[in-house]
């Protein structure tokens, strides 16, 4: 730090008016403090309008302004030695009213042989900083713990099931995974078959074969599934193969598995009459929406006769609202495997509406891809709680008691807002906070909720989950 040359020159062209005005100017809050550390004056800069508090202090001690554990640094400012060019920065924190702490750096010059100068600066933009780095880091922390048991559990799963999986480089056709199943399967430690070249240890025919398929898949995502046979042996394999895409690039899918053990046993059987009598509604849809199969319970549901009369109809046609709650729930089961507790409407081809529940879950990876919805009726008319909701801030009750004390338009504009607010919460937790999805549920543009949003306080609004 290097001062001017000639102080007493400055001293002689700065007025009281123009040091004072230097002093606002250059720092956020300055001090005048006499021999006793009492707060003989104070001067605001423009950009601390929240340090306004400051002006309360005149009269005061400086060290009765700062919290008990900033004592000790007040006194080391007012025994500041005469020697400036050694006095040191140095933090403190002033309480307010809201119980939220404001961070300023103080530096004190002596001005005069019976006063200090105490010049402060704002740390509060640095300290909402180091708040919001350390909410992002625990944040982060906590994604990565959730995505490190999320590998454990696919680990455990990829090793302990019964069927052969593969995942084979698309650009390379080298294998870069494969399970104990795949080993034993094709007669080759685990170990042995990473990094070998797909496919080998086939027929030269089913090599054709498999090469023809894989560059199926690679275009349209899928194919046909392909029986192939062993180079030696000759035993034959049952082949499916999907595109899977990763941060590092495209990989096949391939599962393989002997035929006599495909789909032939009866428990499949089982399920499936299990599921044709079951009281709950199912429906099988495409990716398109389009009904392949529904059991009695939703024919019933829909007072429909027979299941022809549904099938290749949009489901949309009796589920929820036409193009709003079927195009929001297959657009989700797109990018996630499962979707719970989603209420709606089936409405019937002859009687009343049916308020419902209903659960989704995603197929796009098997053979024929489709999407499954069980669907059952809701016990009461109101929805369930769960026991994280807020009850209602004012009861029915308790809103008709107000009359003849609050004006009708105030209790008018209270109920809207209830309802409204909790309609917007209720649409953000059926999306799972996706306020785009949100919006299009709620019948309002992007731009309307966000206004709302902000106007309730839900949601963090600096965060972008569409």
């Amino acid at each position: 730090m290097s001062s001017f040359r000639s102080s007493k020159l400055l001293a002689e062209s700065l007025t009281s008016e123009m040091s004072s005005t230097l002093l606002a100017e250059a720092s956020d809050v300055s001090l005048l403090i006499d021999a006793e550390g009492v707060i003989q004056d104070v001067a605001l800069g423009d950009a601390a309008p929240h340090l306004e508090a400051a002006l309360t202090w005149v009269g005061r001690k400086w060290i009765d302004t700062v919290s008990p554990e900033t004592h000790n640094k007040i006194n080391d400012l007012l025994e500041h030695p005469k020697n400036a060019s050694v006095a040191r920065w140095r933090q403190v924190n002033h309480p307010t009213e809201d119980d939220i702490d404001i961070p300023v750096m103080y530096k004190t010059i002596r001005a005069g042989d019976d006063m200090l100068l105490a010049v402060g600066r704002d740390l509060s933009q640095v300290s909402n900083l180091q708040q919001r780095l350390l909410d992002v880091q625990q944040s982060l922390e906590q994604d990565y713990s959730r995505l490190h048991q999320a590998e454990i559990r696919y680990r455990m799963l990829f090793s302990m099931t019964s069927e052969a999986i593969l995942f084979v480089d698309a650009d390379s056709r080298k294998i870069v995974e494969a399970n104990p199943a795949a080993g034993k399967l094709l007669d080759t430690p685990t170990n042995k078959l990473l990094n070998r070249g797909f496919p080998r240890g086939f027929s030269d025919n089913s090599n054709d074969s498999i090469n023809e398929m894989l560059v199926r898949v690679r275009a349209a995502g899928r194919a046909e599934a392909i029986i192939v046979r062993s180079a030696g042996d000759h035993r034959s394999f049952k082949l499916n193969a999907s595109l899977v895409r990763r941060e590092d690039g495209p990989y096949f899918l391939i599962r393989l598995r002997a035929p006599d053990d495909s789909s032939k046993d009866d428990s499949s059987q089982k399920i499936l009459d299990i599921v044709s009598r079951s009281p709950d509604a199912f429906v099988i849809t495409d990716p398109d929406g389009r009904i392949a199969a529904a059991n009695k319970a939703f024919l019933d549901m829909c007072s429909i006769a027979t299941e022809l009369q549904v099938i290749n109809q949009p489901v949309d046609r009796w589920l929820g609202r036409p193009g709003v709650d079927a195009n929001l729930l297959i657009r989700n089961l797109r990018n996630r495997p499962e979707v719970r507790h989603f209420a709606t409407t089936v409405f019937p081809e002859f009687g009343e509406p049916v308020d419902v529940e209903l659960s989704a879950v995603s197929a796009l990876e098997s053979d024929e891809p489709c999407f499954g919805f069980v669907i059952r009726r809701q016990i009461s008319a109101s929805r369930h709680k769960d026991e994280s909701e807020e009850e209602l801030p004012r009861s029915l009750k308790e809103m008709t008691e107000l009359v003849g004390r609050v004006p009708l338009k105030d209790l008018v504009r209270e109920t809207t807002d209830i309802i409204e607010r909790m309609c917007i919460e209720a649409a953000l937790k059926m999306t799972d906070d996706s306020r785009a999805s949100a919006a299009e549920m709620l019948g309002l543009s992007r731009q309307s909720l966000y206004v709302k949003l902000r106007r309730y306080g839900i949601g963090d609004l600096d965060e972008d989950n569409d």
